[in-house]
């Protein structure tokens, strides 16, 4: 079966299993985490202190599971939210605040139902992690820290989102997960199609996993694919009229643009032993940025989507010291995005280096330093360094 906790504590070595309650027939499972980070900013942008949530936002995970008919029953749902001010996002509606009507919107990430049995595999249905991608974020050592974006309003830093690998997301889909044989298992999901404005189209996701274990070395590697159609939409735009500045511009219509097809594939592969893990991933894609607003059209009133070639990837090493448990990481990625037309392509590379210490079995204390370069087409760059101080708490 899924995991009634979903992806919110798959990370977290250090985490509790969660607030287990029977109820009668059923079994209640009520998890979730608390995080706050100091972030210090630097570099191409004026400097930035801010108190905010890291790449996972805060979160409670509520599920139930039984067995009837000879089916493993289940349910999820959980609620996320960040502890920072967003100026898009608050009560009085009056911009940037942060007192009490300041908050980052609640988001429930999942919900869905899932039944089925070891002999056959796993039906699930309603909002998840999408299957593209999510064993990329689920291996960031980040998920525990800020990562690349630290002094962002909202409810998420984005971690190595966008600097390593493409976002997951979560999607409204349709899931089946074969049964484990032997460390080796396939999962296949139809799913809604991000970026496509008239809605008529599905996406289509899968990949093939395979659990090792020999001796002290544990591990996955994995493979992954995704397919969809996408197009644009532009809105109606007025005449306007000429002047002594220049001339006016024609009313524009609003339509709807063609279809094209975005498509990606994904290779990883992360390995344990004797408190050393490695992990190294790579994508490539085409017109397919996970949603993270990477896809412009060509123009303001132009229907048409820049044609774009996506590749990335990262490698990341950990190591646990024996005795006090404290994790220390580093880990270097990249996003390349080439723009049919574009002389350069965009580029997004970041090393992080980072300490997580339990200080209990729940609580972990958190130090990153992340040194982030980027690129745009028009070949100008930028830079940011961030220093993050903080502590996140499973349960």
């Amino acid at each position: 079966m899924f995991e009634t906790a979903g992806a919110l504590v798959a990370f977290a070595s250090t985490a509790n299993a969660g607030i287990t309650i029977p109820a009668g027939d059923w079994t209640v499972d009520i998890g979730g985490n608390v995080n706050a980070y100091y972030t210090h900013t630097t570099g191409s942008a004026a400097s930035t202190n801010a108190i905010q949530t890291g790449l996972l936002p805060t979160a409670l995970a509520i599920g139930a599971k039984t067995r009837q008919n000879d089916l493993d029953v289940a349910v999820q749902f959980s609620f996320w939210t960040g502890i920072n001010a967003s100026s898009g996002d608050n009560l009085n509606g009056a911009g940037a605040s942060n007192g009490g009507l300041g908050y980052s919107s609640l988001n429930i990430r999942q919900s869905f139902l899932s039944f089925g049995d070891a002999s056959w595999g796993t039906i699930k249905a309603g909002r998840d992690l999408g299957v593209f991608g999510s064993d990329a974020i689920l291996s960031d050592m980040t998920l525990l820290g800020v990562g690349s974006n630290g002094g962002a309003t909202g409810s998420s830093t984005l971690g190595r989102i966008g600097s390593g690998y493409l976002y997951a997301d979560w999607l409204a889909q349709f899931q089946y997960q074969t049964p484990n044989w032997n460390g080796f298992q396939v999962t296949a999901a139809v799913q809604e199609a991000l970026g496509h404005t008239t809605n008529n189209e599905l996406g289509f996701a899968g990949k093939a996993t395979y659990d090792f274990a020999a001796n002290d070395v544990t591990g996955r590697v994995w493979v992954g694919a995704v397919t969809t159609k996408r197009n644009n939409a532009i809105a109606a735009v007025a005449a306007t009229p000429a002047t002594s500045a220049g001339a006016g511009n024609a009313a524009v219509a609003g339509a709807t643009g063609p279809e094209i097809t975005a498509k990606a594939y994904e290779i990883g592969a992360k390995a344990s032993y004797q408190g050393v893990e490695l992990v190294g991933y790579y994508y490539n894609g085409e017109n397919y940025d996970g949603g993270v607003g990477q896809f412009p059209a060509s123009a303001a009133t132009d229907l048409a989507i820049t044609q774009q070639d996506n590749s990335g990837g990262y490698v990341q090493a950990t190591y646990k010291l024996p005795g006090v448990g404290t994790k220390l990481g580093a880990s270097w990625g990249l996003n390349t995005i080439k723009n049919a037309g574009a002389a350069n392509s965009s580029e997004r590379e970041a090393w992080i280096v980072g300490a997580y210490h339990p200080l209990t079995k729940s609580v972990n204390l958190v130090a990153e330093y992340n040194n982030l370069d980027m690129t745009s087409a028009a070949n100008v760059k930028t830079d940011a360094k961030t220093v993050s101080l903080g502590a996140i708490l499973f349960f």
